[in-house]
């Protein structure tokens, strides 16, 4: 006689910076940070949340950058998020993930001409009015630099831990080293460290060439004793289904960015699952 089972997995809520409680809802909110821009730190943050969608998580993205919002274009969304009871806004979707961002809020050539204080009172009213679903994971887009967002961050939204993106060159591992450490100030766990644009393969001729250097992000990772997470291709496919909003996780799930993707997100949830568990139960409420 054969027998039918459903597996299901339950994620656990890890315990974030002291003095803070996690929300049951959002039971383990992961900060991606850079301190510099231009190093992939959105495109990274958003296929890290397909690859964990792909595990089989629940996953969310909030788009912590009011001043150049990204994430509706990499995710293709459009339109203006519902709001049931003029409160709360509801979470947009895009391949299984749900999504945050001022830019869903205003149009997208409106400049956000704001001081700290606006920016960072933005980024507590996305998070907490927002009705996000039953997450195991929601990932948190940081801005570039090491500012009032990343402070606001650190002392009012329980994080779990955050990851560290980063290319190999040495300019950049200048500004993550910077990113790094605030996040130890603040007593937010660093998870590891992701190393974008790591290596180019020719699509013609298969020759692989470290264009921004080789072995910045395991140096690094070695220098402050945590994880490199993974190491993500220059591939011309990643900047493209970005540009598109379909994500190469999404778009070609059995491409070689993808696996490298699909890998660093196993990374990551492995090293949250060895942190300490939250003490809440798993029934609170969504403050």
């Amino acid at each position: 006689m054969l027998a039918a089972f459903d597996v299901l997995t339950r994620i656990a809520a890890h315990a974030p910076q002291p003095g803070l409680s996690p929300i049951a809802r959002v039971r383990n909110v992961i900060a991606v940070g850079s301190g510099k821009g231009g190093v992939g730190k959105s495109t990274t943050a958003v296929n890290l949340a397909l690859a964990l969608q792909r595990l089989g998580a629940r996953v969310g993205v909030l788009d912590a950058d009011v001043y150049g919002p990204s994430v509706p274009a990499m995710l293709g969304l459009s339109g203006r998020p519902e709001s049931p009871d003029d409160k709360s806004i509801e979470p947009m979707r895009a391949f299984g993930v749900e999504a945050m961002s001022i830019g869903l809020l205003v149009d997208t050539d409106t400049p956000m001409i704001w001081r700290g204080p606006m920016a960072t009172s933005a980024l507590t009213q996305l998070f907490a009015d927002t009705r996000w679903g039953d997450l195991d994971y929601l990932l948190v887009d940081l801005p570039p630099g090491t500012g009032d967002i990343q402070l606001t961050l650190a002392q009012k939204i329980p994080v779990a831990g955050a990851v560290i993106v980063t290319t190999p060159q040495e300019i950049a591992t200048l500004d993550a080293r910077k990113a790094l450490k605030m996040f130890e100030k603040v007593h937010v766990p660093v998870l590891g460290i992701v190393e974008n644009m790591a290596v180019h393969v020719c699509s013609n001729c298969g020759h692989a060439e470290h264009l921004f250097g080789q072995g910045g992000g395991q140096a690094m990772a070695a220098q402050y004793g945590v994880p490199l997470l993974g190491s993500l291709p220059l591939d011309l496919r990643i900047r493209e289904q970005g540009d598109a909003g379909t994500p190469v996780v999404a778009a070609a799930p059995d491409s070689a960015p993808a696996r490298a993707y699909l890998a660093a997100a196993q990374s990551l949830a492995a090293h949250l699952a060895g942190r300490p568990r939250a003490s809440i139960p798993i029934s609170a409420t969504l403050a």
